[in-house]
């Protein structure tokens, strides 16, 4: 049975989730991702155009991934603490999340990290970040003035991303878990 031009792109973007997640992207050659995904060469040319619009897909995809997981937690809070706390929750779920080789870190960041300055990928992982930081503000702007709660996102992304790093090279959620309560803190502390 011929693969459908849709089939391929999912087959393509699953395959290029693992690969560059694993590896990096760098190390993540065309042919391998094509083999991973059981298409021929030509349908990642037909679907992206180029191996560099694959890693665009692939951030997009990410950012949806935890976009997915934060309106699952967001589902059951009823605070704003809950609110924020759901923002961290998602990355502990990424981090739980089947990965061939380990939990790594953040994928969108471990990705930007391999891109040149002024790359579209990394234009995408900053705009991932400040969403997530836009977001922990809005939580807080229910319960505290504008800089405060300005302020206490900025802070709190601190926390957050610096826990993420130290996630990803320890391969464990325990510096997540620790900066959620660190975090609590905070929230309560405004």
């Amino acid at each position: 049975m011929p693969v459908t031009k849709a089939s391929a792109r999912s087959r393509l973007l699953a395959a290029a989730r693992e690969k560059f997640y694993a590896d990096g992207i760098a190390a993540t050659g065309v042919d391998g991702i094509v083999e991973s995904a059981g298409v021929a060469k030509m349908s990642l040319y037909n679907n992206f155009g180029s191996k560099a619009e694959l890693v665009v897909a692939y951030l997009e995809a990410r950012h949806q991934e935890w976009l997915d997981l934060y309106s699952a937690r967001l589902e059951g809070a009823e605070t704003s603490l809950d609110g924020v706390l759901a923002v961290v929750d998602a990355y502990i779920d990424d981090a739980h999340a089947a990965h061939a080789r380990g939990f790594r870190g953040c994928g969108l960041l471990n990705a930007a990290a391999e891109l040149p300055a002024g790359d579209p990928g990394r234009r995408l992982v900053a705009k991932h970040k400040a969403d997530v930081e836009e977001l922990i503000r809005g939580h807080l702007s229910r319960m505290a003035g504008e800089k405060a709660s300005r302020d206490g996102a900025e802070e709190i992304s601190f926390v957050l991303e610096g826990a993420m790093a130290r996630a990803g090279l320890e391969g464990s959620d325990r510096r997540l878990r620790t900066a959620r309560e660190i975090i609590a803190r905070i929230v309560g502390h405004l």
